[in-house]
């Protein structure tokens, strides 16, 4: 039982900081988290911002699409590649990252990190462990960021019931 309490406070305080970040930024962590490493990185294309989120490169285009429809987002032709189409900030996309209460990937990525290698080893080989006896377990998933895996069928942060 331990160990299930501790699934679920992972899980609460998830859900609980992807709330605050949807209630002072009007819109959910997977969206600001495109916007922030757009912000790092003018220029950015979909296929290396899908890569650096680890995500699937559709799942990366529908978030820049709705970000765009939004004007947090511009996307524009390069220059010398009129292939290429790089991602610029947009002054809604600065508002709503001006607003942002931590990083926008979330605050398990940022735990993870501060994880010993040793402790960060142990733990991937026994959650592997642990799923390889999951039944019926979505792979998809594993390509989804963890503020959609935790809304709500419509969109928004999931309200707990």
């Amino acid at each position: 039982m331990e160990v299930l309490q501790q699934f679920r406070l992972i899980f609460g305080s998830l859900r609980q900081y992807f709330r605050l970040v949807e209630e002072r930024c009007d819109m959910p962590g997977s969206q600001m988290w495109v916007l922030q490493e757009v912000a790092h990185s003018p220029g950015l294309g979909i296929g290396e911002l899908a890569g650096r989120m680890g995500i699937h490169q559709s799942t990366c285009s529908l978030l820049v699409d709705k970000l765009v429809v939004r004007g947090c987002l511009v996307k524009q032709r390069n220059g010398r590649d009129q292939r290429r189409i790089g991602l610029q900030l947009a002054a809604n996309g600065a508002t709503a990252l001006a607003a942002l209460p931590g990083p926008a990937e979330g605050i398990l990525p940022q735990a993870l990190a501060a994880l010993p290698a040793v402790a960060l080893k142990t733990l991937h080989i026994n959650l592997e462990e642990l799923i390889h006896l999951l039944p019926g377990r979505d792979e998809t998933a594993a390509g989804m960021p963890l503020a959609e895996l935790l809304a709500s069928p419509d969109g928004r942060q999931d309200s707990g019931a």
